[in-house]
C-alpha cells in the first residue's frame, strides 16, 4: 500500500495587495453581486472573467425555487463568456459574495460543479485560469482550479 498526499498551493493576500488588473475584476465581481436573484438564501454571489483579448465578463448567481434549476455565478459567467467569445481563452476568474448586509469576511470558494465547469474551460483552451476568491478580511489566489479539483475527472477519463 502506498500513501499519496496531495497539497493545495493558495496564495493569502489584502485587497491592497492585488495587482491592478485583479483589483478591476474584484470590483467587477463585487458589482456582479448587485444583479443576483438570491430571494432563498440571501447570499448574492458574483463572478468576473478576464478573456486572452481583454475583454471582462460578469455573472450572478441565479436562484429558482427548484433548486437545482439555479445556477452559481461562476457558471453563469463562464458559459456566457464560452457563448459570446467563443474563441478567447479565460484567463483570470474572480469571486466575491454578499450576505446580509456586507461582502464576506472570508473568501467563497467555487461549489463541486463549478470547480468542474472551470476545469472544463481549463481544458478547452489550454490555459490555466487564475482565480481570485475575495474576502473583506482576506484574499486567496490560486494558480489553477486543479489546485482546488485534485484528482479531477476530464476528457482524458472519457478516452
Amino acid at each position: 500500500m502506498k500513501n499519496i498526499e496531495i497539497a493545495t498551493n493558495i496564495i493569502v493576500c489584502d485587497y491592497n495587495e492585488l495587482t491592478d488588473i485583479q483589483k478591476k475584476l474584484v470590483t467587477q465581481a463585487k458589482e456582479a453581486c448587485r444583479t443576483a436573484y438570491a430571494p432563498y438564501s440571501q447570499f448574492n454571489v458574483g463572478a468576473a472573467a478576464l478573456l486572452d483579448n481583454d475583454q471582462i465578463i460578469s455573472g450572478s448567481n441565479q436562484e429558482n425555487a427548484a433548486y437545482p434549476s439555479g445556477t452559481c455565478a461562476e457558471r453563469t459567467t463562464l458559459f456566457y463568456a464560452g457563448a459570446k467569445y467563443p474563441d478567447n481563452a479565460v484567463t483570470k476568474l474572480a469571486i466575491a459574495a454578499y450576505k446580509g448586509d456586507a461582502f464576506t469576511a472570508t473568501p467563497t470558494a467555487p461549489c463541486g460543479a463549478c470547480r468542474q465547469v472551470i476545469l472544463e474551460t481549463e481544458h478547452r483552451y489550454k490555459t490555466p485560469i487564475e482565480i481570485i476568491l475575495y474576502g473583506e478580511e482576506k484574499t486567496y489566489i490560486i494558480t489553477s482550479i486543479e489546485s482546488l479539483l485534485p484528482l479531477c475527472f476530464g476528457k482524458t477519463d472519457l478516452e
